[in-house]
């Protein structure tokens, strides 16, 4: 094939468990019942665009579980991040958080994560150019906007790679974290529940089970006893959200999530511990801390004998 000629592609001969492009996200839509989907995983996404010189919110793919086979046509560079895997570019093995230069013609192998975490994402210079919906070319399972996940013999288009040479050789970031703690703040309906309630929730472990996808994590621990049995109205959710319908196990909402929602939220996951949770794997023990209010600091006293103005 003639590199001049050849169309800029990547060829997917195997697409694994589950891999799909991701941008980060389609935000202002909640109100058309639009979630806001994007990478799970927000910092490995940011951080491979980065090493292969591309903005950050360039589409990528997020590959759960590994196992992809994918074959370049034109000379890219790429870069993979978050859960870490054994990877190769035809034979020669690849180091994550890095940036490597494939030529046309060669193969990219992806096995099953080497230890903890469940999503590596994969940035191509130039990017996944494929057409944006609502702003995004991020995938939604919830509502089937975007594309739909890689299958045997998708072509993806890509865009024309801007770095002829990068100035990183490695970007050295701690993996996920065993039994990491994610902080919460509480409401908007903590009211609805018992005053030890939230003092069960943040003292618990509690595991992951098999019902976890981009919509959302069931978690099994300690049941949270509600105050007000009643049914709640639907209401707005959010990214982060730990529902608890009425068997008192919460359910952590993830980028994929219902815009609204029935069951009583007694808390939510900052924005800073939801990558944490994003690289959870079924069987994995999380932990809950409240969140310490930020104080602002006092203003300065002007100095002795001068007015405030």
């Amino acid at each position: 094939m003639n590199p001049r000629t050849a169309r800029r592609e990547l060829l997917i001969h195997q697409p694994g468990t589950l891999t799909l492009v991701q941008d980060l996200g389609r935000t202002g839509h909640a109100s058309l019942g639009v979630p806001p989907s994007g990478a799970a995983d927000p910092p490995a996404l940011k951080l491979a665009n980065r090493l292969v010189g591309n903005p950050e919110n360039t589409a990528g793919l997020e590959i759960t579980l590994g196992g992809l086979i994918a074959e370049f046509t034109a000379g890219h560079w790429l870069a993979l991040t978050g859960a870490e895997l054994h990877a190769r570019l035809d034979d020669t093995p690849l180091a994550a958080n890095a940036p490597h230069y494939a030529r046309p013609g060669q193969m990219l192998r992806l096995e099953r994560p080497l230890g903890r975490g469940l999503r590596t994402y994969l940035a191509i210079s130039g990017g996944i150019d494929i057409p944006p919906v609502l702003g995004s070319r991020s995938t939604d399972l919830m509502s089937g906007l975007g594309p739909p996940p890689l299958r045997s013999g998708t072509k993806l288009p890509l865009g024309p790679s801007t770095a002829a040479t990068l100035n990183v050789d490695i970007a050295p970031v701690p993996g996920p974290a065993p039994a990491p703690t994610l902080d919460i703040v509480p409401g908007p309906r903590d009211d609805w529940f018992t005053p030890g309630a939230m003092t069960m929730l943040t003292s618990a472990d509690y595991a992951v089970t098999s019902e976890a996808n981009r919509i959302g994590i069931r978690l099994r621990g300690p049941a949270l006893p509600r105050r007000i049995t009643t049914e709640l109205p639907s209401e707005p959710m959010m990214t982060g959200a730990l529902q608890v319908p009425p068997t008192g196990l919460p359910i952590l909402f993830l980028n994929d999530h219902p815009t609204t929602g029935g069951y009583p939220v007694i808390a939510v996951v900052t924005t800073a511990s939801l990558p944490a949770a994003a690289q959870l794997v079924p069987g994995d023990t999380l932990h809950f801390r409240l969140a310490r209010p930020k104080i602002a600091p006092k203003p300065e006293s002007p100095p002795k004998g001068t007015r405030r103005k």
